[in-house]
């Protein structure tokens, strides 16, 4: 497995690994070897995430997981075909789930991380005014923010390994800076013992901020990257636009927020009452 798992790095190549590891634990349980496998364990290995209440979502990543990793055995001549080929996934929804900030709500999510200080507010202008992930807001260095023919901008390294520059609004570049104080190198964003933060002190600013703003909801990190594209999409710029801006590879990934924004604007019903109402006059 080191083979595959090899292939990728960083967040992917955790997720992979555990899942990897959940389903051998699975198969050394049922007695069978990974290698003796049929279609029949891995459609088996489904039913018992769906009985242990695993969301569609993470069923249908663990087995894609489980047919890449075959994929990659069938290719290095380990197995001659792959048992996952043909294994049923979840049906999912194309809409996001996820729960995101409206425009007022946003706006007092970022007075409440001015108040909070330098760093919150950095972080917060960076994940609901630019999308960035999480990773990429605290994968990002000193040395990383720069001047472009006029702009305040910052070097991100995207899913995937490329590196982008992408321009900051004149509130957030002035947050970074503060951020960053009389440093010259090292992280953007670090904890009070000067380490770089990691996702899980982020996410807790995030909520910690949340709370603070009077916000009923359960917020994440990604939460405010949803938010940013829905109130790009709301704020009228071009689907394109936010697709470059979201580092969205499909443009399908885009238009799928941009449909369940207008599920309910655009709602027939809207349509129909007026109709009739006029009608009966």
């Amino acid at each position: 497995m080191g083979g595959f798992l090899g292939g990728y790095s960083g967040n992917t190549r955790l997720a992979y690994q555990q899942d990897l590891r959940l389903y051998v634990g699975w198969c050394h349980r049922q007695q069978v070897q990974v290698f003796d496998v049929r279609r029949t364990h891995i459609e088996l290995f489904a039913r018992w995430l769906e009985h242990h209440d695993a969301a569609g979502t993470t069923i249908a990543r663990r087995l894609s997981t489980v047919a890449g990793f075959y994929r990659y055995c069938v290719e290095e001549e380990l197995l001659t075909h792959n048992p996952a080929t043909n294994v049923r996934r979840p049906r999912l929804r194309h809409e996001p789930t996820i729960l995101g900030l409206d425009r007022n709500e946003l706006g007092a999510f970022l007075v409440q991380a001015g108040l909070s200080g330098a760093r919150d507010h950095a972080l917060a202008c960076l994940l609901a005014l630019n999308g960035l992930r999480v990773s990429e807001a605290l994968g990002t260095n000193i040395a990383d923010v720069g001047l472009e023919r006029g702009h305040h901008t910052l070097r991100v390294r995207r899913k995937g390994g490329k590196t982008v520059i992408v321009p900051m609004a004149p509130r957030t570049a002035r947050t970074v800076y503060l951020a960053i104080g009389e440093r010259t190198e090292g992280p953007i964003f670090t904890t009070g013992d000067g380490q770089r933060m990691n996702r899980h002190q982020a996410t807790r600013v995030v909520r910690r901020l949340t709370k603070h703003a009077g916000i009923d909801k359960k917020i994440s990190p990604h939460s405010l990257r949803h938010s940013f594209i829905t109130a790009a999409l709301d704020a009228g710029v071009p689907l394109r636009d936010v697709q470059e801006a979201a580092s969205h590879a499909d443009p399908r990934t885009t238009m799928r927020y941009d449909r369940a924004r207008r599920s309910l604007d655009r709602h027939a019903t809207y349509i129909v009452a007026t109709f009739v109402a006029g009608a009966s006059r």
